[in-house]
């Protein structure tokens, strides 16, 4: 397994996150899987007091992003998990056992090579870790980040 911190760009000591709910959904052949996906995570949102920031819009842009990136280059979506603890973390699903590599250096305006540099600049952390059949590519944001800047009553 790998965790890359998006300040350095170095692999930092992966470890479990603490996890208090955690939430699946199939996507193995389902059309419109990347709106599904991001339906599934704004209401996992908006149930865990996580939503109307900055940085839940984020998330869901993140989740597009790992669904997309799933999609072009690993065959297709299997399962996406979204899991809220100290963090939010959202994990995507294929059947592909080849790790993503960042685009050394996508140019501006053309579409290509721009997907995992969001990921790395938009999350705190994010990594892959294989298994029998694929592999998981995960981000993590800090619970902080989708609890500030939260619009008040009033």
């Amino acid at each position: 397994m790998e965790t890359i911190g998006p300040g350095t760009g170095d692999s930092l000591p992966a470890g479990p996150s603490a996890v208090v709910q955690r939430r699946r959904l199939g996507l193995s052949g389902v059309r419109g899987h990347v709106a599904k996906g991001r339906d599934f995570t704004r209401q996992a949102l908006r149930d865990w007091g996580w939503d109307g920031t900055e940085t839940s819009e984020d998330a869901l842009l993140l989740v597009s992003e790992l669904l997309t990136n799933a999609s072009l280059h690993a065959g297709g979506c299997v399962e996406l998990v979204v899991c809220a603890g100290d963090v939010l973390r959202i994990e995507v699903f294929d059947g592909s056992t080849t790790l993503p590599r960042r685009h050394p250096s996508p140019q501006r305006g053309l579409p290509g090579g721009h997907g995992l540099n969001i990921v790395q600049r938009l999350s705190d952390r994010w990594g892959t870790h294989t298994h029998d059949h694929g592999k998981a590519v995960w981000i993590e944001i800090d619970a902080s980040r989708l609890t500030s800047g939260k619009p008040t009553g009033g």
